[in-house]
């Protein structure tokens, strides 16, 4: 049988592995930090109308630049992100990943550089490998924050083309304050006018506010979001990003023709028509969130502070072991790599019960 390394593939997809948590039929699921919450009658509805109206001119292409729906996400961030933004600041695609494809596609590539500071969102580093842009590891301080001094360090030493701050982190959960992002921006821009991304797919989830308003007078930072997570609609696949409008500009010199379909558009149209409505089920979330960081500390686990929608906890001497034992209560949690750590995404009252059940008996296993 030929094997992916036996084909004349690129030297550094070499043996690499796709991205991907497991996807097993257990009763309860809380590792790849879905929005447990099935969307609403009414917005089901709404969606079955907008797409059947789209569905009657699939014979010609969708509209290419998407302006309805960037129109929409503007008026959406504009209205809880604290800072005006508009249409010619936004731009959108097939979840935040493919933004981030897009984005590394035009200001990465071969014999550029990106950094991100990990542990973090592993799709950056991925997507970096993809584009044939090398990829750079920054620092942290031992609790998971970024160590600024030191970051700031390794931006002067390997001048990036790119720079990765994701905030609330991914998987650790942490947010990183305004300030320590306005360092690494001047330091990205010391060091060479290179472009900031900032990763905000779970900003709703968080305790502070986005860092939207920090776009004004920096045209080289860009803020990346999703509908994956506070929207529940990670079926859908739409992500966007806001940032200047030249930087909107530069990303359709890469974009594949038509990218966004005309169903794509339509649904996520639908969604936004009840953002009020989804925005409650965040804040249940949230609550649910905070939970399982007061129950698993009083059960005897360490927990990272948390601002997005799942939590991480320890520390144990063999995580993966103590994940396949979750796994045999019937939770699935997430083991992201993090040496001593695992994952919980937040679920409904009901699936994180079990969850707490669940770990609460490891601990009266493990100290009888």
């Amino acid at each position: 049988m030929t094997r992916i390394d036996d084909l004349p593939i690129r030297d550094e997809l070499r043996g690499k592995s796709p991205y991907g948590a497991p996807q097993l039929d257990v009763p309860v699921r809380l590792n790849t930090n879905e929005n447990p919450y099935p969307l609403p009658e009414p917005l089901v509805r709404r969606i079955a109308e907008r797409v059947t109206e789209a569905a009657r001119s699939l014979n010609r292409y969708p509209d290419r630049d998407a302006v309805a729906l960037r129109t929409e996400l503007a008026r959406y961030l504009t209205r809880t992100g604290g800072h005006r933004v508009t249409k010619d600041q936004v731009w959108a695609a097939n979840g935040s990943n493919e933004v981030i494809q897009q984005l590394l596609q035009t200001f990465g590539g071969p014999g550029r550089t990106a950094i991100g500071f990990e542990p973090s969102y592993s799709m950056h580093a991925l997507i970096a490998r993809g584009t044939g842009t090398g990829w750079i590891s920054g620092p942290r301080h031992a609790d998971f924050t970024i160590d600024v001094p030191a970051a700031t360090a390794a931006i002067a030493e390997h001048r990036p083309d790119v720079v990765f701050i994701t905030t609330p982190n991914n998987p650790t959960g942490s947010a990183v304050p305004a300030e320590a992002v306005l360092a690494l921006y001047d330091a990205a821009q010391a060091a060479r006018p290179s472009l900031v991304v900032v990763d905000e797919a779970y900003v709703e989830f968080s305790h502070g506010d986005s860092l939207l308003p920090l776009l004004d007078g920096r045209p080289n930072l860009v803020i990346s979001r999703t509908m994956s997570k506070a929207f529940g609609a990670a079926g859908l696949r739409l992500g966007y990003l806001a940032a200047d409008p030249a930087v909107v500009d530069a990303v359709q010199l890469v974009r594949l023709p038509y990218h966004l379909s005309a169903v794509t558009q339509a649904t996520a149209l639908a969604a936004l028509e009840h953002t009020d409505t989804l925005l409650k089920y965040v804040e249940q979330l949230k609550q649910e969130r905070d939970r399982l960081v007061t129950e698993l500390l009083a059960a005897g686990y360490e927990v990272t502070a948390s601002d997005a929608n799942f939590v991480q906890f320890g520390r144990f001497d063999d995580a993966h072991k103590v994940w396949q034992q979750i796994l045999d209560r019937g939770v699935l949690v997430r083991d992201n790599g993090v040496p001593g750590w695992l994952r919980v995404t937040a679920g409904t009252p009901a699936e994180n019960d079990a969850f707490l059940d669940a770990v609460r008996d490891l601990k009266k296993e493990h100290s009888a």
